[in-house]
């Protein structure tokens, strides 16, 4: 298995990997293939594919603002969970972040999402009760499906 920084060349198999991750939320805009390479454009550095055989079996879009940073559809393809593929994912995003003096990461895993928050709670990750998540759409195009 090989992990490495995603390029835009990935974006089909990335895209197929989403839409076998049981609740995952995917954006008809942000999602796209033109929403994942100016994301990937903007964030060369940091966005994480974990490849066996030529396939991708996981994916982090991570981005950054040069202060804080965001982890985005984090997954892993089911059968290849609980072999550390995840966990060496997340380790590659931070020494990328780590490297552009970024100092804080931050994510939103569903409180449905068990395997999920499981598996934040299990790499150290803290739980904030503390704040409200707001959000604003600017394009009532950009519609979430859920697979």
């Amino acid at each position: 298995m090989k992990i490495r920084k995603m390029t835009v060349e990935d974006y089909d198999q990335v895209y197929a990997l989403w839409k076998t991750i049981k609740g995952f939320g995917i954006r008809s805009i942000d999602d796209s293939r033109e929403g994942v390479e100016r994301f990937v454009l903007r964030n060369p550095t940091t966005s994480i594919v974990a490849e066996e055989e030529g396939k991708i079996i996981g994916a982090i879009l991570c981005g950054h603002d040069g202060r804080r940073a965001c982890f985005y559809h984090v997954c892993v393809k089911e059968e290849y969970r609980k072999h550390g593929v995840g966990k060496q994912m997340v380790e590659m995003a931070l020494a990328a972040l780590r490297e552009e003096k970024v100092c804080k990461v931050n994510l939103i895993a569903f409180q449905t999402n068990q395997v999920g928050n499981r598996f934040w709670q299990s790499l150290g990750w803290s739980f904030r009760s503390d704040v409200n998540y707001y959000e604003y759409n600017l394009n009532e195009e950009n519609v979430t499906t859920f697979q």
